[in-house]
């Protein structure tokens, strides 16, 4: 498969979940999200801060995919710009996140914020394959324009539809994020380099269709119909990483999810997500997320 196969064939669909407004030198703390989140900068100047990493800046016109469960940070400079329309997130259904300083200036940084899925064809959940932040600084091109000012005119002036226009704006940004990163081997994209090798797309497919199963790296070269050292050494090559670390990275998000979205007891979404002991389940998702199964589950849903 070939770049533009790949790109007309993926379905992108953006959940804009939060208008995030920083007012003046401050942070805004963000918790960890089964899904990847995408920010979208409208105004303003700041950086995104992940633990561990150089902080990534940001202004007008930013980008920014920040892979599921990573904790991090949006930071605001306080910097005064142009003031923007007065937006009404309400009225849309979307969280209104808002961080005050306490100091006098008020420059604001504004960006929306949107929980991002993909799939390909009949392989969902592709979103699970991103590794590290993807980051497209689009400010002062004339490309980005427009749809800022489209989605600030629906946040400011909500209408029927607006909720659809903010969503289809924000899945042509990932779109565009997607095609200039594509071919930048320090992008973000390198996993999609294994869609395009024809022994690793029935693996990657397998892992992703059915984490629960108990994978191991020869099951998985059976598959892949190579050698396990050949097999593991091409996977590395195409992805990044080794199987499975991927595999654990997926039954983590997947088994975060679970605990968000149902009410499946902990020892049945570890058994869904491939452990056959509670402990061993807590210890790998605690090891992972940072906090126990059930403490995740509590402080997410209070």
């Amino acid at each position: 498969m070939d770049i533009h196969f790949i790109l007309d064939e993926m379905e992108i669909q953006a959940h804009p979940f939060a208008l995030c407004e920083l007012n003046g030198a401050c942070d805004l703390d963000l918790d960890k999200d089964p899904l990847a989140t995408l920010h979208y900068v409208l105004a303003g100047e700041g950086e995104l801060v992940l633990p561990g990493r150089p902080a990534i800046p940001m202004s007008k016109g930013s980008l920014i995919l920040v892979p599921a469960l990573k904790k991090h940070v949006l930071r605001s400079f306080g910097q005064v710009h142009d003031p923007i329309p007065s937006c009404n997130p309400d009225k849309l259904k979307m969280a209104h996140l808002i961080h005050n300083s306490d100091t006098q200036d008020k420059g604001q940084l504004i960006a929306i914020c949107s929980r991002i899925s993909l799939s390909l064809r009949q392989m969902e959940n592709l979103i699970d394959l991103v590794q590290e932040p993807i980051v497209e600084n689009q400010a002062g091109e004339d490309a980005c324009e427009a749809p800022i000012r489209r989605l600030l005119l629906e946040l400011a002036s909500p209408a029927p539809g607006s909720l659809a226009m903010v969503r289809a704006l924000l899945m042509q940004c990932m779109i565009e994020l997607m095609r200039r990163r594509f071919n930048d081997q320090r992008g973000g994209l390198e996993w999609m380099a294994a869609l395009r090798d024809p022994r690793m797309w029935p693996v990657l497919r397998h892992i992703l269709d059915t984490p629960g199963e108990p994978h191991s790296v020869e099951s998985l070269a059976s598959l892949a119909g190579m050698s396990r050292s050949g097999f593991a050494k091409r996977f590395q090559e195409a992805y990044g990483s080794g199987p499975m670390e991927l595999l654990r990275d997926v039954r983590m998000r997947r088994a975060a999810t679970m605990l968000l979205e149902t009410d499946h007891p902990i020892e049945r979404v570890s058994y869904l997500i491939g452990f056959r002991s509670r402990s061993a389940f807590s210890r790998a998702f605690e090891a992972a997320i940072g906090v126990s199964p059930q403490k995740f589950r509590m402080e997410r849903k209070s």
